[in-house]
């Protein structure tokens, strides 16, 4: 074979590669993740993303996209939701097989979540923020000392995340609730540090976490 011959079915084969790959992926659309969201999400988490603590549903409006797709992900296939004592996982786990059962209804519900104004929680729950500072160096070594996270290791920025949430998923971990589930990476990890802590060194770690909103309010990239 010609030399231009090669170039010619190495450029063909880039091309079918190139388009075997894009139909592979998921349409994203965050108009059909609006719609999703007041059907199926609005109604727990509030129109604005807000959350309501009544019914356990935190706050998610401005989350990361990667966030909100990789904690959808773990509903759907059972990382999250199913152990007994998780109620409101087990909701979350209902909700995602039935609303996002298209293909690119997940990443687009993601998607337009992502897109609403960040909301920051108001503190609701007590602890001492000044003896949660040296317990939360353990955490920050995967959340950041500023609470931001980091996508590379999926660390969400738990600076955004309502306080009774953080410990209602601290105690499922604990519990086994989560972190137990083999194709779980990182929930190991998450597992061990929630053992270690006790119920106040939860809340002390809480409340300081509550105390770096202060720099990250003022940062528009969150």
């Amino acid at each position: 074979m010609t030399l231009l011959g090669l170039k010619y079915r190495h450029s063909i084969t880039l091309w079918l590669c190139s388009l075997l790959a894009c139909q592979s992926q998921p349409e994203v659309s965050v108009l059909r993740g609006e719609e999703l969201y007041g059907v199926w999400c609005s109604g727990c988490h509030g129109s604005e993303g807000q959350g309501n603590p009544s019914n356990k549903a935190p706050s998610i409006a401005g989350l990361p996209q990667w966030y909100l797709e990789n904690q959808l992900t773990g509903f759907q296939s059972g990382f999250r939701g199913i152990h007994e004592e998780d109620i409101s996982g087990q909701t979350m786990q209902r909700m995602s097989i039935m609303a996002l059962a298209e293909k690119g209804d997940l990443p687009s519900v993601a998607g337009y979540v992502s897109s609403m104004p960040v909301t920051w929680p108001t503190p609701t729950m007590g602890g001492n923020p000044e003896l949660g500072k040296q317990p939360y160096q353990v955490c920050a070594a995967c959340h950041g000392l500023d609470g931001l996270g980091d996508e590379k290791i999926s660390a969400p920025p738990i600076v955004q995340l309502d306080d009774w949430y953080l410990i209602q998923e601290l105690e499922n971990f604990k519990i086994g609730a989560r972190g137990v589930h083999p194709e779980d990476a990182w929930g190991p990890v998450m597992r061990q540090i929630a053992v270690a802590l006790g119920d106040v060194s939860m809340e002390n770690v809480v409340a300081y976490i509550q105390t770096l909103r202060k720099e990250s309010t003022t940062n528009e990239d969150i």
